[in-house]
């Protein structure tokens, strides 16, 4: 069969996204447990067989591309692999679009069934054991954001000083990271729902503390209380924004819709806050 010189640019294309797919499926491989292991090498000579089909096509060999084979495996690294292979999966789901001007080519049917196979089946089945605490790091994180933000913005109304917020609201944090670490290794023991409640309970400290420094540090930096409250705030969206992204590929949920609820409630919360913060500040004429 003929290929038009866009059909063949086409899967010059895809060619060149299978190579790179079956690279870096076996960098991810390495390091992994056997369970693991065996899914993403089984994906990796998936990916070899799709290149080997669209090579037979193009009658062209084709080089990896080198800068995506570094970028996964950084996010591997940072992020889990989990995040790495949906991120990559959703990105060849777009290019899929694509595959309706090559379906006249029945050597391409195998490759679309093989991608879904990939998404639906294969990639479900890794298990990445700190992705079972996902819930207690949302816990620490939300309740830092909510909290603090709501604090930090009272506070900055009431003390107007940039020492005696940063004190306060690091006490204060630094408290409800113990309170709210304490709550998950009871809540998380007595729900035997197969987690360590040690584990659970750290991730949520930890969340929590993390959130409560990067909140903090405007305060500590600047003078005017007034832009470092805006820099915190503009904190809190991009940790808002970072983790709601990270969650939304690796549970497959919608990132617009849980960044949209997570981001009203805390600015809502904030907003109050500041607001109680001057009533109180005017009621007991307080200067500081």
């Amino acid at each position: 069969m003929s290929i038009t010189q866009e059909q063949r640019k086409l899967i010059l294309q895809f060619q060149k996204q299978e190579i790179t797919g079956h690279t870096i499926y076996r960098l991810l491989a390495r390091g992994q447990n056997p369970h693991n292991q065996k899914i993403l090498n089984r994906i990796a000579e998936d990916e070899m067989s799709h290149y080997l089909i669209y090579k037979q096509l193009s009658g062209s060999s084709i080089s990896i591309n080198r800068w995506e084979v570094i970028k996964y495996r950084v996010l591997s690294w940072i992020f889990g692999p989990t995040f790495s292979i949906k991120l990559m999966e959703k990105n060849e789901k777009t290019a899929q679009d694509s595959y309706s001007r090559l379906t006249e080519f029945q050597e391409i049917l195998p490759i679309i069934r093989d991608e879904e196979l990939h998404e639906n089946e294969l990639i479900g089945m890794i298990s990445e054991n700190k992705l079972n605490y996902m819930g207690s790091v949302v816990l620490g994180l939300n309740d830092a954001l909510v909290e603090l933000t709501g604090a930090l913005a009272g506070l900055t109304f009431a003390l107007q000083n940039p020492s005696l917020i940063a004190l306060t609201g690091s006490i204060t944090g630094i408290a409800a990271a113990f309170s709210m670490a304490a709550s998950e290794y009871l809540s998380t023991k007595s729900e035997n729902t197969g987690k360590h409640a040690g584990t659970a309970s750290l991730y949520t400290g930890i969340a929590y503390i993390f959130t409560v420094i990067l909140l903090i540090i405007p305060f500590l930096l600047l003078k005017n209380v007034y832009i470092s409250l805006l820099i915190t705030l503009a904190s809190a969206v991009l940790i808002i924004a970072a983790f709601n992204y990270f969650y939304a590929i690796v549970k497959d949920e919608k990132f617009i819709r849980r960044f949209s609820e997570m981001l009203i409630l805390s600015l809502s919360v904030a907003t109050l806050s500041f607001g109680v913060g001057f009533i109180l500040r005017k009621s007991f004429g307080i200067e500081i």
